[in-house]
């Protein structure tokens, strides 16, 4: 066979190759179904329409600062008495949900804030009230309908509401002011424990955490009431090494058990310990029923692969995302948690979860499983450059769906669909041998692609707000709070 020939022949297959290599990328181009339009849930999104109300406690706080704590510590006390006083008649007798005490306190609480803010010689102080109002509320909710319009504002405006006025504060006050651990209610528990962050945890106790990925802001921010967390997770304590395993779900694994170690090395902005109130008639009968419950859940993990649940269908136990971890456990015994569903009736939110998986927008949101009466607030941890962190992811995150709600939705790189597909494949591969892939197991390649698209927008916005957050505290003296963190949000993504 001489040169030329060979030259022929390799060229003819060049071009068969070259032109199967087009036909197979056109094949892997073809989008998939386009999924059926999300149905929001039947209720209206809270929203606070304060910010004249924000601005004016920002105003307090630079005019606080002006005056000085000398002038301003007999305000600072009668104030912090009044909020005992409020608090000592919330405890009482039974309230409705509209009583006008209600009010009352939560203005306290406001109010507060801005002049704590600049004398945080009180904020101890501070802290122990609003914890102490946090418990007085929930223990008033008990009687409460929980699916009720009005009782979930309520337990919004208050619970977070008074989470948010406390972490302004604390965003304020010089290092070390207050300790990262922070005891909120001690509710008595039979089954075994161990200490996590400086904290008691007991075995069938419910961490409740917020993670560093822009999904987890997504997650936390996503619902009709904006919350602070994105991920719940189950404490199993073991009753003789006192070992400590965690049951969780995550996106790229499905239900998997970590070691204490593990479960922090895996980045938490917050997190909060929540344990079932003793009085229940369950854990009457049987304290240690969470104990049971957790070591089922633990079981379960272990002689079977459970997927995640990217839909969010609580209902369905095949599959389970995070909440569904706590929420199946503890209904196996008896025990229904999240007794106010949570609800995503916001278009554009619906919209940008159904990019993601999600089918079912009235489910178990991580945020909202606090509002419950059926639980205790244990503890909070949270660090202050961790709980900055959060506020900004926050911030990027709000002002990503002002402009889902006008109709933005999430760009992809269409041209990689065939590359993404490749890499569905390979992690398809992965999955059946137990390991975990670059697309994670029942995320389809073309949401894989939109979560990229969304990490990257999320990250070149998060980096203008950081600086123009750097410029605000040079030029004002303070750190921006909440409001002025989305304001500068709101800039960055219309300049992108």
């Amino acid at each position: 066979m001489g040169p030329l020939v060979k030259t022929v022949r390799w060229k003819r297959m060049s071009v068969r190759f070259l032109i199967v290599s087009v036909i197979l990328y056109i094949i892997l181009l073809i989008p998939e179904d386009t999924p059926v339009p999300p149905v929001p849930a039947a209720r209206q999104p809270f929203f606070w329409n304060q910010d004249q109300r924000w601005e004016a406690l920002e105003e307090r706080f630079s005019s606080a600062r002006k005056e000085g704590c000398g002038e301003l510590g007999p305000l600072i006390r009668a104030s912090l008495g009044r909020g005992d006083q409020l608090l000592s008649s919330l405890g009482a007798k039974a309230r409705a949900v509209d009583d006008t005490l209600f009010d009352a306190i939560e203005e306290n609480i406001f109010s507060l804030g801005p002049v704590i803010a600049a004398c945080p010689g009180d904020l101890v102080a501070y802290v122990d009230l609003v914890n102490s109002m946090r418990s007085g509320v929930k223990a008033q909710s008990a009687k409460w309908d929980m699916n009720a319009g009005p009782t979930r504002n309520r337990l919004y405006r208050l619970l977070y509401g008074g989470r948010a006025a406390l972490e302004e504060v604390v965003l304020q006050a010089p290092p070390g002011s207050v300790p990262a651990s922070i005891p909120c209610f001690d509710e008595p528990s039979s089954t075994p424990s161990d200490d996590i962050l400086g904290i008691r945890v007991h075995s069938g106790d419910i961490l409740v955490s917020r993670g560093g990925a822009p999904t987890s802001a997504l997650i936390a921010r996503g619902n009709d009431y904006p919350g602070n967390f994105s991920h719940v997770a189950l404490v199993y304590v073991d009753s003789l090494s006192r070992a400590v395993s965690i049951i969780e779900s995550h996106i790229e694994k499905g239900v998997a058990i970590a070691t204490i170690g593990e479960y922090l090395r895996d980045t938490k902005l917050r997190v909060m310990v929540l344990r079932l109130r003793a009085d229940l008639p369950p854990l009457v009968a049987d304290p240690m029923l969470p104990h049971r419950v957790a070591a089922l859940a633990l079981h379960n993990a272990k002689a079977r692969h459970i997927p995640y649940d990217f839909a969010m269908d609580f209902q369905d136990s095949t599959k389970l995302f995070c909440s569904e971890v706590v929420s199946s456990a503890y209904r196996a015994a008896g025990v229904q948690l999240w007794m106010g569903l949570s609800s995503i009736s916001s278009p554009g939110v619906c919209s940008w979860l159904s990019a993601f998986g999600v089918r079912h927008f009235q489910t178990e949101e991580p945020s909202d499983l606090e509002y419950d009466p059926q639980m205790r607030v244990v503890a909070e941890w949270r660090a202050p450059d961790e709980l900055y962190r959060d506020h900004v992811d926050n911030a990027v995150i709000d002002a990503m769906l002002e402009k889902a709600e006008k109709g933005e939705g999430i760009q992809h790189a269409w041209y990689l669909l065939p590359l993404a597909r490749v890499l569905k494949g390979y992690s398809w591969i992965l999955n059946l041998a137990g390991g975990v892939g670059p697309v994670p197991e029942g995320m389809s390649a073309t949401a894989a692609l939109k979560h990229k698209s969304f990490a990257a927008r999320h990250s070149a916005i998060k980096e203008r707000v950081l600086e123009a957050a750097d410029r605000f505290k040079r030029e004002n003296g303070y750190a921006a709070p909440y409001w002025e963190l989305l304001k500068l949000a709101r800039q960055a993504a219309a300049s992108l």
